[in-house]
């Protein structure tokens, strides 16, 4: 049978910041709104084009950003997806079809937090498209920019390997599809539900952590049991702090009186809040369940201390018979009873094997163990 070694599984724990998690701690903290982080250019950039119609509907893959420019002003909706980011396609893109600056440095920006805007008549919307990468248990995010304009959408993808759009894709070739008879802003709707339906994927996954972990806990708690518990703990941090906001940003979609939004999507946006709010409750309950995880295991800690403590308490107690018997024998005086007795040795050892049988007894029929 071949077994294959993984060394870099094991030589990962040496280092202690991998072992209790404290460089995620620092990725997850470090959030500055006053500094501007470096987005890295994308080497490789996508862009696919869907431009449809009740009765039509054209897909293409575009060579470059600047072919997407001419789907401006076409009487069809354009969805416009592009996948890798770099400043001199967002600049331009967003310049021709008059996306404000401010847009524009959004899209670009990292570690926003997912929010709504309407500019100018440009409506954008940013969140996080989450992901669980099951090698490292941890919740990974996406950014994921959307601009809603009148009959044209365009939507800005960090990695184009992770997609979670492909159902609508599905949906815009079938003819008699509910977003092929809408308007855009019933793909911006379909886009946003499909990243909050996302979301409890990602819970389900953490889900099966939690309950692994809980399992781990009941057997033994230990410091490793421990770094899970934190671990767990920290990735539920990064999972509200995304639901919390997409609550108020989808909040702000149904109060927008906004002429792109049309009154019937408005229903639509309820159901994708509710999807919200239902995300909201299943992890505050995942919250609760590591705050009891957490005091299970101090109360295992502490019950295992106090079965030493026991154990030792019982081994000095029925010690102690013996240690005073040998004290008595062992004085400086002339006289001791049964010290130069023949029989006194196996007299003082008989007392001091049966008082410790006499006490066990007893803390038997106590029932102190």
């Amino acid at each position: 049978m071949n077994v294959k070694i993984r060394p870099e599984k094991y030589l990962k724990y040496l280092y202690l910041p991998n072992l209790f998690g404290t460089q995620r701690t620092k990725e997850i903290l470090s959030v500055n709104p006053t500094i501007i982080p470096q987005r890295e250019e994308a080497k490789e950039v996508a862009v696919y084009v869907y431009d449809y119609d009740a009765t039509n509907l054209t897909e293409r893959k575009l060579s470059s950003v600047d072919e997407a420019l001419l789907y401006r002003d076409t009487h069809s909706i354009s969805w416009i997806n592009i996948d890798g980011i770099r400043k001199s396609d967002v600049d331009n893109i967003c310049l021709h079809y008059g996306i404000h600056p401010l847009i524009a440095e959004d899209i670009i920006s990292m570690g926003q937090r997912p929010k709504m805007d309407e500019v100018e008549g440009i409506m954008f919307c940013l969140l996080n498209m989450l992901y669980f990468n099951p090698e490292k248990k941890s919740v990974e995010a996406e950014q994921i920019s959307i601009v809603l304009g009148k009959n044209f959408v365009i939507s800005f993808q960090e990695d184009a390997n992770r997609d979670a759009f492909d159902p609508i894709r599905t949906k815009l070739k079938l003819l008699k599809s509910h977003v092929r008879q809408r308007s855009a802003d019933y793909l911006l709707y379909m886009m946003l539900d499909l990243i909050v339906d996302n979301y409890f994927v990602v819970m389900e996954q953490l889900g099966e952590q939690i309950e692994l972990l809980e399992e781990t806990v009941i057997r033994r708690s230990n410091t490793r049991s421990l770094a899970k518990i934190n671990q767990l703990r920290k990735e539920l941090i990064v999972l509200k702090r995304n639901i919390i906001p997409a609550r108020d940003l989808i909040n702000g979609l149904i109060r927008s009186e906004s002429e792109l939004l049309d009154d019937r999507t408005t229903k639509y946006f309820n159901d994708v809040y509710d999807h919200i709010v239902q995300a909201f409750d299943v992890s505050e309950t995942y919250r609760d369940i590591m705050m009891s995880m957490q005091d299970l295991y101090v109360s295992n800690v502490n019950l295992r201390l106090n079965e030493v403590m026991k154990v030792m308490t019982i081994v000095t107690c029925l010690l102690a018979p013996a240690t005073v018997i040998g004290g008595i024998f062992g004085m400086n005086f002339g006289e001791i009873p049964f010290a130069h007795h023949r029989w006194g040795f196996y007299f003082a050892v008989g007392i001091m094997i049966l008082v410790p049988l006499i006490m066990l007894y007893a803390f038997k029929r106590r029932g102190w163990f």
